[in-house]
């Protein structure tokens, strides 16, 4: 008679979650999430092809999360203030794991870069003041916004600093207003 399967893929999912967020991508092993589920790796191998296999499926539950239930929250109603605040939050309650994603470089940066973008574009092609620019003003303005988030997320979660939600509100809107604005900026030589 067969063994009766006693571990699931959601489980095992739920590990590497754990293992990422506790520890990094640095970690992420099939023993170390093994370990977290107090097995042999051999379940792992069962539900899934290889160790990047089981990586793209964390990513992709991931992405669902931060795409479904992190990112789309509204605040104030202007979806780029809601979606730098969200991501500003994510790194705040669920800081391992944001470092593991946003910070590593043996995480998913360019994964996650590249979520992030399409996140972006979905929700400020969501505005009609935003709808009409062309795809240079909205890159601008994804790195704009994005590195002022990043900034103030990364010195928040260490503690550094404390910002209200209406103050992330005023940097966010002043690099947007920054951004859009069609002035050049003044050189300034020394």
């Amino acid at each position: 008679m067969a063994r009766k399967k006693t571990i699931t893929r959601e489980q095992i999912l739920k590990a590497a979650q754990n293992v990422v967020a506790t520890e990094g991508f640095s970690r992420f092993t099939a023993r170390n999430i093994a370990n977290k589920m107090k097995c042999s790796t051999q379940p792992i191998y069962l539900e899934f092809k290889n160790m990047d296999d089981l990586k793209q499926e964390l990513y992709n539950q991931i992405h669902q999360y931060l795409s479904e239930h992190v990112f789309p929250a509204v605040h104030t109603g202007r979806p780029l203030i809601d979606l730098a605040l969200n991501y500003i939050h994510f790194a705040v309650n669920e800081s391992g794991l944001y470092r593991a994603l946003y910070l590593e470089y043996t995480g998913a940066g360019e994964e996650m870069q590249k979520f992030s973008y399409e996140c972006f574009l979905d929700i400020v092609k969501q505005d009609a003041f935003f709808k009409n620019l062309s795809e240079e003003k909205l890159s601008s303005l994804h790195t704009g916004t994005w590195i002022v988030a990043t900034g103030v997320a990364s010195l928040m979660t260490s503690g550094i600093i404390q910002l209200s939600d209406k103050e992330i509100e005023s940097l966010i809107q002043d690099t947007i207003d920054h951004i859009l604005s069609d002035e050049v900026p003044v050189e300034v030589n020394f």
